[in-house]
């Protein structure tokens, strides 16, 4: 990584920052706190959300036939995504433990807590979950797929990335093979630490 990628990168974690803090004034504005991990509402708000809640009949009445239609499809997903969370969670059971990398946390990345909203129906409840098990799920996988890819090959490709993992900006250039032979008991041992690799100097 070159001085000047350092620097966009540090300009990237600055700005995260930065939006984190907006993120936290705007929840204060909307009248809620995060308490260990939940959600809570002031009263008046709390109550203000169950009287926006439509009953079924309503929403069913404002919803097309295509949404109908089109919602065992997407319900459908569930089976691949439990398939693919259970197959992940053994997989880094048995080779992260092998290879010493630390484990991903699970809970880190499937957020199930939008059922506590207020305006909130049973229907859109069931839709939210859904929605937060399948990008978590998605999440957890590709930080499992990023570790491994710093074990074996934390090499750059060749094209660009459309929004590459975290850790894919710290990989090594594409063609820069005395690099790779030099840096990858680094990558693997910073992965065993779990530290993001080093820039080289």
């Amino acid at each position: 990584m070159t001085q000047r990628m350092k620097e966009i990168a540090d300009e990237i974690v600055g700005l995260q920052a930065e939006l984190d803090r907006e993120i936290e004034r705007r929840r204060r504005a909307l009248g809620w706190t995060l308490s260990e991990k939940i959600g809570e509402f002031e009263m008046g708000v709390a109550a203000q959300h169950r009287r926006l809640r439509l009953n079924l009949v309503k929403f069913f009445g404002r919803t097309s036939p295509a949404v109908v239609l089109t919602a065992p499809v997407i319900y459908s997903l569930i089976i691949p995504l439990l398939l693919v969370d259970v197959w992940v969670s053994a997989y880094q059971a048995i080779c992260f433990r092998a290879y010493g990398i630390p484990r991903v946390q699970r809970r880190d990345y499937i957020a199930l807590d939008r059922d506590r909203l207020g305006y909130l129906n049973v229907i859109e409840r069931l839709n939210c979950t859904f929605c937060g098990y399948a990008n978590g799920v998605i999440g957890y996988v590709r930080e499992v797929a990023s570790r491994t890819e710093q074990y074996w090959c934390p090499i750059k490709h060749a094209v660009k990335v459309t929004d590459p993992h975290r850790r894919y900006y710290e990989f090594l250039e594409f063609g820069d093979a005395e690099g790779y032979r030099a840096r990858l008991n680094d990558f693997r041992a910073r992965l065993r630490d779990d530290t993001p690799p080093a820039a080289p100097n």
